[in-house]
């Protein structure tokens, strides 16, 4: 199995995202995009998909370009590169539009192709993991970590994001992202 496009693209999301923590982790950022690379990875071998969930967080978390990974990887990994990148509000917090952030994003997910859904869902599983992992430690203070405090809007977000992904239904990694949003939030419905 020739793996070259994706070590290099491991290599480019490790430099990009090189001394930076996950937030409120503890661990470096780089474990995140590998956990989405090894998620993607249940569902297709496609070296330029996982190249993209390496890549996922580079452009919106660093300073890194779509142009640059276009530049470095070719049009498609920079297509669901983008296709995984949360717009800009100008103007707003974080908190501000975090809802129109999120919201902006589940309508771009329901539109794309399978190969950019693999791409989120290798994000968005990850996410949910870790969601996961913090609540059966922190409880609900859990929420306090994140800008929008609210569980109800996140509830919100990750069935939609669920929604917007159901095309991969099929996939271990779907029923896994959708049972841990189950778990999750079954106390705050």
């Amino acid at each position: 199995m020739d793996t070259s496009l994706l070590d290099r693209a491991i290599m480019f999301a490790v430099k990009a995202h090189a001394g930076t923590e996950r937030r409120g982790k503890g661990f470096p950022y780089i474990v995140h995009p590998m956990e989405a690379v090894a998620i993607a990875a249940t569902i297709t071998p496609d070296q330029e998909i996982l190249a993209a969930a390496a890549l996922h967080d580079t452009v919106e978390d660093t300073d890194v370009t779509v142009e640059q990974i276009r530049a470095e990887f070719g049009d498609r990994i920079a297509s669901l590169v983008s296709s995984e990148t949360d717009v800009v509000f100008e103007g707003q917090s974080e908190s501000q539009s975090w809802h129109d952030r999120k919201q902006a994003a589940i309508n771009r997910l329901a539109r794309v192709s399978r190969d950019a859904k693999i791409v989120a869902m290798g994000d968005k599983l990850s996410n949910m993991r870790a969601i996961a992992r913090d609540k059966s430690v922190m409880g609900d203070a859990l929420w306090s970590i994140f800008h929008v405090t609210d569980p109800k809007e996140h509830e919100w977000h990750y069935r939609g994001l669920a929604d917007s992904l159901r095309e991969l239904e099929d996939t271990f990694a779907f029923q896994e992202f959708e049972s841990l949003i189950n778990k999750v939030f079954e106390k705050e419905k």
